[in-house]
């Protein structure tokens, strides 16, 4: 399907209704965390099911990114969009009818759904409405106009909990949800891609289950144990379910997924740049807000005031990066940015309860605009390494590895930071019955809820001890994921190349854009 003249003359509004519809996934994923210790109090929910809340719409949302940005290319982009929005906006919809975690956990999946839908749809409009510079330009503005959510998230969190039920945070989805509706009626063009071929049922099917047991697996590791049988059932399923997929893949003549998108340097090592900063940033963020309200003392709004110069870090981040680009090339600027995430999550290794709140935004600044000119160099290399018929399934690939990933950084961070406070508050809490000081050692949201019921020296005693317990572990435990992203900087510098290299330009003049 041709994109008409009047549809290019509109392209940039339609560049705003997308970045308007992942404005709400960005709000969802950052307001949650602040909520977090709210929704604990509100249904005594254990950190299984904190962390549950989290998890279950990251499993839901990696398990159907595949099949939905097939779908989308086959029947729609805009019908698949339009359906995301409107899933995602009733399932925030019912959150006040939720009376237990686990209605709350169910609420996240549906909006799980709504977001696996989202996602690539944006990402395959883009790249079928812009072509060449003014593409990576559209993508680092979506990007940025993405982050106001992400970075507004926390801020908006904590001044509707002081005023309003929990349920809250999840309302302030819809208005959102209903203008992107609106809007994408008239603004966001219809396209899809003129040549399916058959629809692959067996490698939708397998890549569901594989990627969706691979998550849960991820979910359940830190509880359960790694070797435990059920993870290791787990990972022993996932792995065969993939593998599977991907030898179903390179048999039959028209895949769901072509494989040989790999082979291109833009495509993998720039999904894999992705994939390693949102390990390292979903993990931080899970620790940092148990960090800010339970281990500083800050409230759920002071939380979010602190958190939201990520807002402007990642405007000006992913704004200024197709500049970057420009004079330096994708492989300096992504390594960059994967070399100041490194920088600063190591840097919390330095940090203590009483961390300055000038050097708390500072930080916090400081990552997201580095996270900027990772995000949309990286996500622009990869859309373009593919035909723009098969871009929602590309763009849905680097998705689902960069949730995958998310997944993976909060399980194994949160594994890691929880594992190292127990064994540091350990033996250091005599001064409470030993039921409780089981209890305090579980995690620190438990400590501060057992000091608000002891007298004002012994409360204050148990959250010195277990406050700069968790921001040693929490250091740590960042130090880790600052590793891994160093690492890929460098896989980057050496593998990624540094311009998008068109070989017959006077053949992808004529390429239909569909």
């Amino acid at each position: 399907m041709t994109i008409d003249a009047v549809q290019y003359a509109r392209r940039w509004k339609t560049l705003g209704v997308l970045s308007l519809s992942l404005v709400i996934l960005g709000i969802d994923t950052s307001i949650l965390n602040v909520a977090l210790p709210t929704l604990q109090d509100e249904f005594g929910a254990s950190a299984s099911k904190l962390q549950w809340m989290v998890d279950s719409y990251l499993l839901v949302f990696a398990g159907l990114l595949l099949v939905f940005g097939t779908l989308g290319d086959r029947y729609g982009r805009k019908l698949a969009l339009q359906a995301g929005v409107s899933i995602f906006g009733l399932a925030s919809l019912a959150a006040p009818l939720a009376s237990s975690s686990g209605q709350v956990i169910t609420v996240r999946a549906a909006m799980g759904v709504g977001a696996a839908l989202i996602m690539p749809a944006t990402l395959s409009i883009i790249a079928n409405v812009f072509t060449g510079e003014e593409r990576g330009k559209a993508i680092g503005i979506w990007a940025a106009l993405a982050a106001v959510g992400i970075g507004l998230g926390p801020l908006a969190g904590g001044l509707l909990l002081e005023w309003f039920p929990w349920w809250s945070v999840f309302m302030v989805n819809v208005p959102f949800a209903v203008a992107a509706l609106a809007l994408g009626i008239r603004y966001v063009p219809e396209s899809r891609d003129p040549r399916p071929g058959s629809f692959d049922l067996l490698g939708a099917a397998l890549s569901t289950a594989g990627f969706s047991i691979l998550v849960y697996a991820i979910i359940e590791a830190p509880e359960k144990g790694w070797t435990s049988g059920l993870v290791i059932g787990s990972l022993t399923a996932s792995l065969v379910l993939l593998g599977g997929f991907i030898a179903w893949e390179r048999r039959i003549a028209e895949p769901m997924l072509d494989l040989g998108f790999f082979r291109n340097a833009r495509f993998s090592v720039g999904t894999a740049a992705v994939s390693a900063a949102f390990f390292a940033l979903l993990g931080g963020i899970f620790a940092l807000t148990q960090y800010l309200q339970f281990a500083h003392g800050y409230s759920a709004i002071e939380a979010g005031a602190i958190m939201t110069p990520m807002a402007l870090g990642l405007m000006i981040g992913a704004g200024s990066s197709s500049k970057a680009v420009a004079r330096l090339g994708t492989s300096r600027v992504v390594a960059a940015g994967l070399f100041g995430v490194a920088l600063l999550l190591g840097v919390t290794t330095l940090w203590d309860p009483s961390t300055s709140a000038y050097v708390l935004t500072a930080w916090f600044f400081g990552l997201t605009l580095a996270m900027g000119w990772v995000m949309a160099p990286a996500t622009d290399a990869v859309v373009g390494a593919v035909p723009a018929a098969k871009s929602g399934v590309a763009s849905a690939t680097n998705t689902v590895a960069r949730m995958v990933s998310g997944a993976l950084g909060v399980a194994i961070i949160g594994s890691l930071v929880s594992s190292l406070y127990s064994n540091k508050v350990e033996g250091s809490l005599g001064a409470l019955p030993p039921p409780l000081q089981t209890q305090a050692e579980d995690s620190i949201g438990a400590a501060n809820a057992i000091a608000a019921q002891l007298p004002p020296q012994a409360a204050s005693d148990l959250l010195a001890t277990t406050g700069d317990a968790f921001t040693q572990a929490m250091g740590i435990g960042l130090a880790v994921g600052a590793a891994l992203v160093a690492a890929a900087a460098v896989l980057v510098l050496r593998l990624l190349p540094a311009r998008e290299f068109v070989a017959e330009p006077e053949l992808r003049e004529l390429e239909p854009r569909v």
